[in-house]
């Protein structure tokens, strides 16, 4: 079959999912099989597609070799079509395809996640979606015992009853979603106890509900969708799921700096919790010196600008952002006039300059201002300056010791320079 019309630009490899709920598949998917000289996908994809009669197949089971053949298809000028459930782009083979540097387009269909959560009628903006397929299960049953909305990609011996009763304890209810969008669909709620007991037919969804205002031992098990559901505590906010694996509040030695000029790292952990740093939120870190309080900010989530007047400390930060993979704005100039028509901040960090930036930091109305202070004749015009703004200040001096060795195998402590720091919550 002569393969369908094709400009150069156009991509060899065509990523088509096919809907979790049953809808006719999407209407780029006729032309592309029609073209096709390689279709790919698991037995129950290509069953239940038209593929054409001169099209070599390739059934899914071990990627790498389907990711050969879809390689040498490419190599060859050969069209060809990849066959996934809902959208593939969700923890799909769309990752595994791009990461082998294949030219791809990709038709989503609605994803199992989408699907379950609409079979029973619930939002999922605040979920997190995770997955226990091919990987340790562990981190998604940390995940469900962690926060309150959480969807589950689950697989044969990760599934509903594995997680269920991991979760034998938690204050959970469970929705299962079997085979969605067939004629033997199902959707059950279940406690975690019943999960863990029943069998569970592949493919399902699980859905990990916390609610604050119900014993989920009240949830009785049944063919039909469930009625309304309360959930205390869900997350609305478009917040990540998880904290950096590395953890925050790092040793000094994982960043370069000039002459110990960093904020050290007892410190770095209660500005960091002041400041209170997520995704949908912007930090200024202004004297941002080797830039730790902003990489740590951003490893949190946030949008970080820093403003440093150094060009070898602006250096420096550079290095050390792009050394902990984040996005780091930097802006070098001295504040405050470098402040002058940057975005407005939700917070902001002041580690150098002091009461001389802090007049202009207020004045951009940011909610939480948090600044670290060595001089004590510092202190009380700062809390003044604050206070004048219509802020409410709070403020602690951390005086740390470390461990430090002695000959002979002795420990001393060894004190670090005390260090004020003041914050600022706007009403």
């Amino acid at each position: 079959m002569a393969p369908m019309s094709r400009t150069p630009s156009d991509p060899l490899v065509t990523v088509v999912g096919l809907d979790a709920v049953g809808a006719p598949a999407h209407p780029a998917l006729a032309p592309a099989l029609a073209g096709a000289g390689l279709v790919v996908g698991a037995a129950r994809h290509l069953a239940a597609v038209p593929v054409p009669p001169g099209a070599d197949t390739v059934v899914l089971g071990p990627l790498a070799p389907a990711v050969g053949r879809l390689s040498a298809a490419v190599a060859a000028g050969v069209p060809a079509v990849v066959l996934a459930s809902g959208d593939p782009g969700l923890f799909g083979i769309v990752r595994r395809l791009r990461a082998a540097g294949l030219p791809l387009r990709v038709v989503p269909a609605v994803s199992s996640v989408a699907a379950a959560f609409a079979r029973v009628g619930l939002p999922w903006d605040g979920a997190a979606v995770v997955t226990a397929h091919g990987r340790d299960p562990r981190p998604a049953l940390n995940a469900c015992r962690a926060l309150p909305l959480v969807a589950v990609l689950t697989a044969p011996g990760a599934g509903a009853a594995e997680l269920g009763a991991g979760l034998v304890g938690w204050s959970r209810r469970l929705l299962v979603a079997e085979h969605l969008g067939t004629d033997v669909e199902r959707v059950r709620m279940v406690t975690p106890e019943q999960a863990a007991t029943e069998t569970w037919s592949d493919p399902h969804v699980l859905l990990s509900l916390a609610d604050a205002d119900a014993d989920p031992a009240d949830a009785a098990p049944g063919d039909a969708a469930p009625g309304p559901v309360v959930l205390g505590g869900m997350r609305c906010d478009n917040q990540p799921a998880a904290a950096p694996a590395g953890g925050w509040a790092l040793p000094e030695g994982r960043y370069a700096h000039r002459d110990s000029m960093i904020t050290k790292s007892e410190v770095r952990a209660l500005v960091l919790a002041r400041l209170r740093p997520r995704l949908g939120r912007l930090v200024w870190d202004v004297g941002a010196g080797s830039g730790s309080v902003g990489i740590e900010c951003a490893l949190l989530g946030a949008a970080v600008l820093a403003v440093e007047q150094d060009v070898a400390s602006a250096a420096t930060i550079r290095a050390n952002a792009a050394a902990h993979a984040v996005t780091v704005r930097l802006v070098v100039g001295r504040a405050p006039a470098a402040l002058a028509g940057l975005p407005e901040p939700d917070a902001v960090f002041v580690g150098g300059g002091g009461t001389d930036v802090l007049p202009a930091v207020v004045a951009r109305r940011p909610e939480r201002v948090v600044l670290t202070l060595a001089a004590l004749d510092r202190v009380a015009p700062a809390v003044g300056l604050l206070r004048a703004a219509g802020y409410t200040v709070e403020g602690s001096q951390l005086s740390a010791a470390r461990l430090a060795a002695l000959p002979g195998g002795s420990i001393r402590l060894a004190a670090t320079n005390p260090v004020v720091v003041l914050t600022g919550e706007r009403p």
